[in-house]
């Protein structure tokens, strides 16, 4: 077997690796086998749970250890609300089970193929669910690795919270992790509200008001226009709330990005292609305003989670990520609208489909926590890297975001190169990273 034959390819394929051993354990003794076998299993060794990410952190030219088949649900503690499993377990497969049982996570990430052990250890985000943290590996309570050398290890928040404190951000640096206890809670119900604004008339003041009166949110920006997605509590699902969580996955799942990428690949001349986008864009504009009308609408909370594993290779997405300082937030949307409206103009590139901007309240669980320093707005905007002109798209926002206090995240795209000093405020953190470890 050719490295060729053991290619692994990230969610939408933009990014391979073709290690000189690709294995997949289905116990921890085969772990410390691999890991104290340098012969069969040369390094650099490096743990792979889904591969959805859109960095090259699993690519590795020696050994990847594909967890999927650590899947296993170990404990689920309804009396201390806690819940243990492998860490090759995806977090949709749990949240189905703890829904059965009238339970979930305490914070419902989108990405439901995400596996346990890569929210034990990377960044996550998830603004709809805010109320307290929304990351992730913030509420993981214990954990359990193999070292690099082969022994066995573990932490928890209760015995070392310093160490939880690293590894809750270790990308796997300090070792493989093969089992993570979750903090969980009873099933909620929830209540999406819309609220349109035009981005030239927001003030800060309307923002705060905006996000104190939210257990989360996340701002949609369709041209110039936010929408402004916000959540709170509900008594129970309203009739059509089944209808609205299946259409919703539906339209992120095979939808959404399936037709910006068909307007973008297939209509062949300019004026047409402008005018079949800025139409897509208005009848997202218009199903965000319809649902302002009708008062939003109520869901389970676990079924905003989606499982993107059935998704052909035309409706997936790549986007790049930057969190900026609460404060400077709203300067940097405008910047950001001034800034791709002038690109496209020169440059004949736009997004085709809406930016996200996540709403993450300060989170001090993780030595690299983008939010480490106070309240942020994470920004994603979405787009398939198509050749140089996006790519320089990229690089030039790049720019344009540290000018604004952007800091950049750990889940950048691959296709964005830096040179120089670390951007975005994080090199003393990973300075006391590597210190640490």
């Amino acid at each position: 077997m050719t490295q060729m034959d053991n290619m692994v390819r990230n969610y939408d394929g933009g990014i391979t690796s073709s290690p000189a051993r690709l294995v997949s354990p289905s116990t921890v003794p085969e772990i410390q086998s691999i890991l104290t076998d340098a012969v069969q299993y040369p390094g650099p060794v490096r743990a792979k749970g889904s591969f959805h990410s859109l960095t090259p952190c699993v690519s590795s030219d020696g050994t990847i250890i594909d967890m999927s088949r650590m899947n296993r649900i170990l404990k689920i503690d309804p009396h201390d609300m806690t819940f243990t499993a492998e860490a090759g377990l995806q977090f949709i497969a749990a949240s189905r089970v703890l829904k059965a049982l009238n339970l979930q996570f305490m914070t419902n990430i989108e990405i439901g193929n995400m596996t346990l052990g890569a929210a034990a250890c990377c960044h996550t985000k998830d603004g709809l669910d805010g109320g307290e943290f929304g990351q992730v590996g913030s509420y993981i309570t214990a954990m359990k690795w193999v070292t690099p050398s082969g022994q066995l290890a573990e932490a928890s928040e209760a015995n070392n919270p310093a160490l939880m404190y690293l590894m809750r951000s270790s990308y796997g640096l300090c070792g493989i992790i093969y089992e993570v206890t979750f903090r969980i809670k009873p099933l909620e119900v929830i209540h999406f509200k819309y609220l349109p604004r035009r981005i030239g008339e927001l003030t800060e003041k309307e923002v705060d008001e905006i996000i104190d009166a939210s257990r989360g949110l996340i701002c949609w920006t369709v041209g110039r226009k936010a929408h402004f997605q916000t959540r709170h509590p509900a008594d129970r699902v309203g009739p059509f709330g089944s209808l609205f969580a299946a259409s919703r996955r539906k339209l992120w799942n095979f939808g959404e990005a399936r037709v910006g990428r068909f307007i973008d690949s297939s209509i062949p001349t300019k004026p047409l292609r402008d005018a079949s986008l800025d139409t897509w864009f208005v009848g997202n504009r218009l199903l965000m305003s319809y649902l302002h009308l009708v008062g939003g609408a109520t869901l389970y909370n676990p079924d905003k989670t989606i499982d993107y594993s059935e998704t052909r290779p035309s409706a997936r997405y790549a986007f790049t990520f930057w969190a900026f300082p609460r404060a400077a937030w709203l300067k940097a949307l405008r910047d950001y609208v001034d800034f791709s409206e002038k690109y496209f103009r020169d440059h004949d590139f736009r997004c085709n489909m809406a930016l996200g901007s996540y709403f993450i309240r300060k989170d001090e669980h993780s030595l690299l926590s983008y939010s480490h320093d106070g309240d942020v707005f994470f920004g994603r905007p979405h787009s398939r890297l198509y050749g140089q002109t996006s790519v320089g798209w990229v690089l030039e926002g790049v720019q344009r975001i540290r000018e604004q206090e952007g800091r950049h995240s750990l889940a950048e795209p691959e296709s964005v190169h830096h040179e120089g000093p670390c951007p975005g405020g994080v090199r003393d953190e990973m300075d006391r990273f590597l210190g640490s470890s």
